[in-house]
């Protein structure tokens, strides 16, 4: 259960009663003595039936839309954006308070106010886009890929197609040609959406897709590079995004051949909606199935579990890329419950990545946001930043504020939250009443340090399998370190792990996380071999996630671990390393981090990618004459430094003890890197996640040199 002070971050929302959730998860069936597996759980409220619908009347994606309508028609807006209206390049950016020439320019965007749809005109806009799909002859069996940032735009798209049984397959944005390559190419995708920006990547991966015929895209596309693709595929037909929405314009509503064709191209609950591409941190990406069951089912289950704290109104900030299941589902949620989903960009977030205007945060005064750990922790390191620019007095007064918080003392927590931290509050526009994280485990440190500076934080677990959601944590349930509650729509077992010890017998039980019910997947598409892999999916209907999870005594669930991650180690102990990372990527010195351990070593190596300004600073405050000598070094020459090393393996592992890491778990070294960890440089995938092989060949002589001079 949440204690008062944790109670006390989530003052700002209409709460249920505590004991709303009741015992939090139950069992609703007793496995076979002997199985190797322990009870199925549900949600305690739920604990009867699964949900499948939010409302009677609500069973697809289209159904959702019409519900919005409905409800909320011209009274709350569905969307939101900001118009790019220049450019700015710069050849410099601030490190530390002093100018550092960059052989890198920085492009600086000047952006508009934030200009709306309610819901009515969002609906109208679907509908142009709907009635030009059909127009260019977009057939119920096609797939169109949406290869496009995060925008109004892309959600014309899916919800255009949505309402004529057509499916989508998503490409992430920041994906390199072989990957875009093969979500165009297997799916047999007849048409594609992108961003005038993003042609040039498109250029290099659309000839090998021989049943694309229609490439639409938004934006001022570079005219000699159309010309370029005109020329490589003249049965390609090229048409702006306004086109579309012209053609469908010009089509009469009350038409009986249109009418009869919608009619017949309506989609059900078992049709496919979406393939959506997982990130692929190793080989290519597998594409799920989604269908509308599977999307509206999710949307059931964060409505139940959400729903009263986020009031038809509110707004939520969009800016993960719609390609990762977790920014689709909320964004659907948003468009239910009559949120309006308010579209940023991860670089205009704050005024340091915007030029004559203020960052998209303090533009919208969002109430709602999203986040992955990488993003929570350099808003984190972020604070910290300037904090320790500020100087003394500043950070101590931050710091008096924080503790008396987080103590609850009462004058000085009221005095500290007016004069402090309501301060550090307004770089995210102020309004913000709670944040979740999801994509992975964010450290118990960071997300305390959010919750109580910032706003209270959420935690949820999910997969692209699960619509993004398996488990979620109620604002009534705050807790830190735990993953959440099961999901209405969603029951859970635990599934022995004999070889390291984790079994559903223990005390807590523990177990891989296995999962069922109707907003799960049930099939990858075109991979008979993974379909019919009882490794993956059951007999029985489920699938097997390849987390270790731990039922806690109030019903939550917490991750402990990933079987494809564990690493035996010298003494015979198995490490996890996804969970070492979550809690070393906590340091202040650290911007990415990953975790390697050479099997049979008594020891794991970290690789980090460091926190430039942050590190800078603490090398500014060294009396140490080895140290001192690199303040006006370049950020090469100090990642390479052994005295810098020492530094930040010291602190990673001063923060690991914090958190109770001990023996094999403690890093014997560190390997430091200058450059930054992008998808263009392969070391993590289009969502940002490890491709830990790849991490672990570039910097392998470097690993090596590590274990050697132990």
């Amino acid at each position: 259960m949440s204690t008062p002070f944790l109670r006390s971050l989530t003052s700002n929302l209409q709460l249920r009663d505590e004991d709303y959730f009741g015992l939090g998860s139950v069992e609703v069936s007793t496995p076979p003595p002997g199985s190797g597996e322990g009870g199925v759980r549900r949600l305690a409220i739920t604990a009867n039936r699964l949900v499948e619908r939010p409302h009677p009347d609500v069973s697809t994606l289209p159904d959702v839309l019409a519900y919005g309508v409905r409800t909320y028609g011209t009274k709350f807006n569905a969307v939101g954006w900001r118009e790019v209206i220049k450019v700015h390049e710069e050849k410099r950016r601030v490190v530390g308070g002093e100018e550092v020439k960059q052989k890198k320019t920085w492009k600086l965007l000047e952006l508009s106010d934030y200009h709306f749809w309610n819901y009515v005109e969002f609906a109208e806009a679907v509908e142009e886009v709907r009635n030009g799909l059909l127009e260019i002859g977009i057939r119920q069996q096609d797939v169109v890929n949406v290869y496009a940032q995060t925008s109004v735009n892309w959600q014309l798209i899916s919800h255009g197609c949505a309402s004529i049984s057509t499916a989508i397959a998503t490409a992430y944005d920041t994906l390199g040609v072989d990957g875009l390559a093969h979500s165009l190419k297997e799916p047999d995708c007849v048409a594609v959406f992108t961003n005038a920006d993003l042609l040039p990547t498109l250029a290099k991966a659309f000839t090998e897709a021989s049943k694309l015929k229609t490439v639409i895209y938004d934006g001022k596309p570079d005219e000699s590079l159309l010309s370029r693709m005109k020329e490589l595929r003249g049965d390609v037909r090229f048409m702006r995004l306004g086109e579309l929405r012209a053609l469908g314009r010009e089509q009469p509503k009350d038409d009986p051949q249109l009418k009869a064709t919608l009619e017949e191209r309506k989609p059900t609950s078992d049709t496919l909606a979406c393939i959506m591409y997982t990130s692929g941190s190793t080989g290519n990406p597998k594409g799920v199935c989604i269908t509308h069951g599977n999307l509206v089912a999710s949307i059931s289950s964060v409505t139940i579990v959400f729903g009263p704290h986020v009031p038809a109104g509110d707004i939520y900030l969009a800016y993960l890329p719609l390609a990762h299941v977790l920014e689709y589902i909320v964004e659907l949620c948003a468009l239910f419950v009559g949120v309006t989903s308010g579209y940023a960009r991860p670089k205009t977030l704050t005024d340091a990545g915007v030029k004559g205007c203020r960052g998209d945060l303090v533009a919208l005064k969002p109430q709602i946001m999203f986040g992955v750990p990488s993003v929570w922790e350099t808003i984190r390191k972020g604070i910290v930043g300037k904090l320790n620019e500020g100087g003394a007095v500043k950070k101590a007064l931050f710091y008096g504020a924080y503790e008396a918080k987080k103590r609850g003392t009462p004058l000085f927590a009221s005095i500290g939250e007016r004069v402090v931290l309501s301060k550090v509050r307004e770089v995210t526009g102020g309004k913000l009443k709670f944040a979740m994280n999801g994509g992975a485990a964010i450290s118990k440190e960071t997300q305390e340090f959010l919750s109580v500076a910032l706003m209270p934080m959420m935690q949820g677990y999910g997969m692209t399998e699960s619509c993004g959601m398996c488990s979620l944590l109620p604002p009534e349930r705050i807790a830190f370190g735990v993953a959440g509650l099961p999901v209405p729509s969603i029951e859970v077992k635990l599934l022995d792990v004999p070889a390291s010890g984790y079994l559903s017998s223990n005390n807590p039980p523990q177990g891989e996380v296995c999962i069922r019910g109707p907003s799960v997947s049930k099939r990858y598409y075109k991979r008979p071999d993974l379909n019919s892999d009882e490794n993956i999916w059951t007999k029985d209907g489920w699938f097997r996630t390849g987390d270790v999870g731990m039922w806690n005594a109030d019903g939550t669930l917490s991750l402990i671990d990933r079987l494809k991650n564990l690493v035996k180690m010298s003494n015979g102990e198995f490490i996890a390393l996804e969970r070492l990372e979550s809690l070393y990527k906590s340091c202040d010195y650290v911007s990415n981090l990953c975790v390697h351990a050479t099997p049979g070593a008594n020891n794991p190596v970290a690789v980090i990618f460091p926190h430039e300004a942050n590190l800078r600073h603490a090398i500014s405050l060294s009396t140490d004459p080895a140290l001192a000598r690199l303040q006006d070094a370049d950020f090469a020459a100090i990642c390479s430094d052994p005295y810098v090393k020492h530094l930040v393996l010291k602190e990673c592992n001063a923060v690991g003890a914090k958190n109770g890491l001990k023996g094999p778990e403690v890093l014997c070294g560190v390997v430091l890197t200058p450059e930054e960890w992008t998808p263009e440089t392969g070391l993590v995938s289009a969502a940002m996640k490890l491709k830990r092989n790849v991490v672990a060949q570039v910097f392998e002589k470097n690993i090596k040199d590590v274990y050697a001079s132990l």
